[in-house]
């Protein structure tokens, strides 16, 4: 993601000249040079997951021994022998990332993004190896696939969690329960901004939701039950108040979010035999002041 412009400006009432506002600012999900020394990892980990899928192929059709057989279970053996592959390149990509993490520590911190930077050269190398295990399982048949895939390569997250076709970096970033990232939505834990690399990491409370087309920039914390819309962008650094709407560019506090405060004193049971629905009233432990904040609340609603 690069965006340029250019603005006209007079410096002075003599002479008018060309002053180059540019903002220069690219992601890990879009870095588009694969250099000699991302290939040199690519290849044997696309190698060997081949010849392991290849492997188990060939091993197999020798225990069944009937070509009629064989033949009958092509649809099967096309959907496991692909998983295989999958995991395969997951299996020795993390290998590799475990060599690559040995010699040189993952840091937060502000780098300068330029050749011979240890910091930005070896960051790149754990972005494009994750890049490629991302890929995979982005495009896999089945959703679990990618947060086991980002659980492997060493995000903080459980299942609980959701991804709705969003990116979001492999490198420091923490999940909480059942946080929910909307489509298109860009999570970045590192970017670099002009000629600097900054990586910073990113914290989700509990049950948090990223709107669609919205992104978190390094060094954001999501405080729980809060929202992020559509279409907004956080600061780096910023700090996201808990119970939260938060919207527009830079993301502005918008309004509280009253689902998770509104009708938090009342259980639903239901008599399933009887198809009966009721509510029961149950005690909230809050100070005595504040229920009456809470029972104005659903009486204006």
């Amino acid at each position: 993601m690069s965006e340029k412009s250019k603005i006209e400006a007079p410096l002075d009432k003599k002479k008018d000249s060309t002053v180059d506002y540019t903002l220069d600012f690219v992601t890990s999900s879009v870095i588009s040079r694969i250099g000699l020394k991302v290939l040199v990892f690519y290849v044997p980990i696309l190698w060997a997951s081949g010849f392991m899928t290849s492997a188990v192929f060939f091993d197999l059709s020798l225990l069944i021994n009937n070509w009629i057989i064989t033949m009958f279970l092509i649809p099967v053996w096309l959907f496991i022998l692909y998983f295989i592959f999958v995991f395969g390149i997951a299996l020795f990509a993390r290998a590799f990332l475990l060599i690559i993490n040995m010699i040189h520590k993952p840091k937060e911190g502000v780098f300068k993004a330029e050749k011979g930077n240890k910091d930005y050269e070896f960051w790149r190398l754990r972005i494009e190896l994750k890049k490629l295990v991302f890929w995979f399982m982005n495009n896999g048949p089945m959703p679990w696939i990618v947060m086991w895939g980002f659980r492997w390569m060493g995000v903080k997250v459980d299942f609980s969690s959701h991804m709705n076709d969003a990116w979001a970096d492999g490198d420091f970033i923490e999940f909480g329960r059942n946080v929910t990232i909307g489509q298109g939505a860009v999570v970045m834990s590192s970017m670099v901004v002009g000629k600097y690399l900054i990586i910073k990491k990113i914290i989700f409370g509990d049950h948090t939701v990223i709107g669609g087309v919205s992104n978190i920039s390094p060094g954001t914390v999501i405080g729980k039950e809060s929202i992020i819309g559509v279409f907004t962008t956080s600061n780096p650094n910023q700090h996201i108040e808990p119970g939260w709407v938060y919207l527009g560019i830079p993301a502005r506090k918008y309004k509280p979010n009253k689902y998770i405060t509104e009708r938090r004193d009342v259980i639903y049971q239901k008599l399933v035999e009887d198809e009966i629905k009721y509510e029961v009233k149950q005690d909230v432990n809050i100070e005595e002041d504040k229920k009456k904040l809470l029972n104005n609340n659903q009486e204006d609603n």
